[in-house]
């Protein structure tokens, strides 16, 4: 199999590089026509999703920015924006891996081995960290609507940090293996330098199955778990004291949410517990099962990767609160434009009149935080 060529290579399996001797089918397997397809697709997709996910992300980290210099407190941001903001720079570090793999499968891997495990181990820490922070979120929101936690207590940054600073070092931690196992080594019989996690052979199926285990419980099915129970929660909550029109709204935002979530992971996820029944001996490999597992695993891994482009979407632009403060945004810096001109066509008829407004001034208005369900 390739699977370990790919860009979550840690999560799964690396049988095609440590068995490429041994026969399958009587004959060794093929990889001309999954790496052509590696080739043709993989750039494409990295670079389109990373310029996507770039733009989306810096978009929600200057709203946020602008948001929290018009509340002059540290400590008066609340959950809901702090997980947002994490979020942010999670993606956005995700985003920022994604050339360098691109590269890989144009010209093989062209950088140093401390490149290719900096930027392993920044993917593997931004996957966890962006999924948990998504958890965080939607038991923040549960909080809030269905407990009505006061207010005072969720607003208190200080606390949601702490929080942050938890998942982060959790992940770092999982992400740490990359650094130790990722190196760069040439596909046998391809001449194509690769960028990826080599286990020790002795016990490379127990440390594939683990992480991969490990990697299905942390990614996908707590985080989905959560975000289930919340959500339910919440709507059952909203059923009660929302009006018609308030239900259909939640209800939209509450199904896009979870089914996003799903469509980009649980392809990609159902594919690693095949891949984990191949290393269990379940499942009985041959080369057409791991062409078509190569080949799947990369177009599902990349619509797992597309959700960090629709985070900014889903989690950003639906709320009305942040679609509010977007547009104020947008304002000041057209009027920070129109004054600079006319500061310049004033300027050259010699007058003295200055400006009156600027874009470092934010308004005041007492506008609540980011609410999902707003």
């Amino acid at each position: 199999m390739v699977t370990s060529t790919t860009l979550a290579d840690d999560n799964y399996s690396s049988d095609y590089l440590d068995n490429y001797d041994s026969e399958v089918d009587s004959a060794p397997c093929e990889l001309g026509e999954t790496l052509r397809f590696f080739d043709r697709f993989a750039p494409a997709a990295y670079i389109v999703i990373f310029i996507h996910a770039v733009l989306g992300n810096i978009l929600v980290l200057f709203v946020i920015r602008r948001y929290r210099q018009s509340r002059h407190s540290t400590c008066a941001f609340s959950l809901t924006d702090t997980f947002l903001l994490h979020l942010a720079i999670s993606d956005l570090l995700l985003a920022l891996t994604l050339p360098f793999f691109a590269s890989q499968w144009i010209n093989g891997w062209v950088f140093s081995v401390g490149i290719c495990k900096v930027a392993g181990a920044l993917f593997s820490l931004n996957i966890y960290c962006g999924i948990l922070f998504l958890a965080c979120i939607s038991f923040d929101r549960y909080l809030a609507i269905v407990h009505v936690v006061q207010t005072s207590w969720r607003q208190n940054t200080c606390l949601a940090q702490l929080v942050c600073a938890m998942i982060w070092c959790c992940c770092i931690v999982l992400a740490a293996i990359d650094i130790h196992f990722r190196n760069v080594t040439v596909l046998p019989g391809y001449n194509l330098e690769l960028c990826h996690v080599e286990y020790n052979k002795e016990s490379s199926a127990q440390w594939q199955l683990s992480m991969q285990l490990l990697s299905m419980l942390l990614g996908f099915g707590l985080p989905l778990l959560i975000m289930l129970y919340c959500y339910i929660r919440i709507f059952h909550t909203l059923c009660h004291k929302s009006t018609r029109r308030q239900k259909r709204r939640s209800l939209r935002l509450i199904i896009s949410l979870v089914v996003v979530f799903v469509i980009c992971w649980a392809p990609f996820n159902i594919l690693k517990l095949v891949d984990s029944l191949i290393i269990l001996d379940i499942v009985s490999p041959s080369c057409t099962l791991n062409q078509v597992l190569d080949i799947s695993i990369l177009v599902t891994e990349s619509m797992g990767l597309a959700h960090s482009a629709l985070n900014p979407l889903l989690y950003g632009f639906i709320g009305v609160k942040f679609r509010h403060e977007l547009l104020r945004m947008f304002k000041s810096a057209l009027s920070y434009v129109w004054c600079f001109r006319m500061t310049s066509q004033v300027q050259s008829h010699g007058m003295s009149r200055r400006p009156t407004g600027s874009f470092s001034s934010v308004e005041s208005e007492n506008t609540s935080y980011f609410s999902v369900v707003a």
